[in-house]
């Protein structure tokens, strides 16, 4: 009979306590590896399997036989490499899939709850909406300047550069996960290279004053386009610009879902109901823009928005780390006295105990606090001052920046 026959049946909370152990035993086995000392990496492999795992197997055959059989042949599959004395490099790939093994081991111990779901469909409907307003706005802009130029037969090409745009964002999205699958890099690394990219656009587009100028300047851009296009009469000119001005949105939403779902695992179908969500609420603001013509306080929305969208970028840079951490590409180093939060809770808020995941998370904090400081405090000051003095003519609509 195996070591475990004799355990007593265990909880589901005490089984992701002792997981907790088993990811312990795997660090310290990939260290000794390293370190060029097999014999007792071998023996700490065996203990993380016998002392550990085995006290988790009984609740998870339980919810999932399947991966219990998975799980048990990478502990058996490590062991063998060891003992024959394998390349390192064989070795830390089996361990580092053994990492991804536990963690699917914990999510089917553990209670999804209210709160990552909560969390992770606002982060979710808040992509699509933010990113959505922009496009309206921007067709607005488009529609309104055409209308105004009495020019309605150049809409249609409009239109059909829009909805390619359309098409071309569905596709990004499904062409990324596809990559993903078949590029021979791991999968920890992709997803933790995809999140930086998404945490540095998220860091552009957060500051209300950068967001402000570089929406003005885009704005700016597109039309200029457009009189350039209607100038030369040329349909093909006129769908790009539809085009381009859209799929820029488009692209950057395809990144950050690409992001949210690559470290949503468990919680698809939340990330799913906030795009719903998402997509509802701007039917409704499109329709109020294009069919009612009403001004929507663009200011007070985006001042809303950024907020949301600076939590959602520090989650994003916790679980990048711990993508890498995970890859073996960041060093671990653990807070064992730091309290951990389930698996799904800690997906959502990027929260992971270890030096580096909270410093990167500390440290885009007190960026952002201090930006905010600045664009919302500080520099109004400075301005009014210098108004006062005379250096500068006073504005002409704040409201309607």
């Amino acid at each position: 009979p195996s070591a475990g026959a004799a355990q007593p049946a265990v909880s589901a909370t005490e089984a992701i306590s002792q997981l907790q152990d088993v990811r312990r035993s795997i660090d310290f086995t990939l260290a000794l590896i390293k370190s060029g000392r097999s014999e007792e990496a071998f023996e700490e492999a065996r203990d993380g399997y016998l002392k550990h795992f085995e006290q988790v197997e009984i609740p998870l055959r339980a919810a999932d036989n399947r991966l219990t059989i998975e799980a048990e042949s990478r502990f058996a599959e490590i062991r063998q490499l060891i003992r024959t004395a394998a390349p390192i490099e064989t070795i830390r790939d089996s361990l580092i899939g053994l990492r991804a093994i536990i963690d699917d081991c914990e999510r089917r111990l553990t209670a999804v709850g209210t709160a990552a779901p909560a969390l992770v469909a606002a982060q979710s409907a808040l992509i699509i909406f933010r990113e959505g307003f922009e496009v309206v706005l921007l067709v607005s802009i488009l529609l309104g300047y055409l209308e105004a130029a009495r020019s309605p037969q150049m809409i249609k090409p409009i239109l059909v550069g829009i909805g390619l745009a359309g098409v071309a964002t569905v596709a990004t999205v499904i062409g990324l996960r596809f990559l993903f699958r078949f590029l021979p890099v791991s999968i920890e690394v992709l997803e933790g290279v995809t999140a930086l990219v998404a945490v540095a656009v998220l860091f552009y587009v957060s500051f209300w004053l950068v967001a402000r100028l570089e929406h003005k300047r885009w704005m700016e851009f597109v039309q200029a386009r457009l009189w350039s296009a209607v100038s030369l009469g040329s349909t093909g000119s006129l769908v790009m610009v539809g085009f381009t001005a859209v799929y820029r949105e488009g692209f950057e939403t395809a990144l950050f879902y690409q992001s949210l779902l690559s470290f949503g695992a468990g919680l698809g179908r939340w990330v799913m109901a906030g795009l719903g969500v998402g997509l509802a609420a701007l039917t409704l603001v499109a329709w109020a823009i294009f069919r009612l013509g009403r001004q929507l306080p663009v200011r007070r929305f985006m001042q809303t928005a950024v907020v949301m969208v600076m939590v959602t970028s520090i989650a994003f840079l916790g679980n990048a780390i711990h993508s890498l951490q995970a890859a073996d590409l960041v060093p671990y180093q653990n807070l064992p006295d730091w309290p951990r939060m389930p698996i799904f809770l800690a997906q959502a808020t990027g929260y992971w105990p270890t030096m580096q995941t909270v410093l990167g998370q500390a440290f885009l904090a007190a960026v952002y606090v201090s930006g905010a400081l600045y664009a919302f405090v500080l520099r109004p000051r400075l301005t009014a001052s210098r108004v006062r003095a005379g250096a500068l003519p006073p504005p002409v609509n704040p409201a309607a920046a």
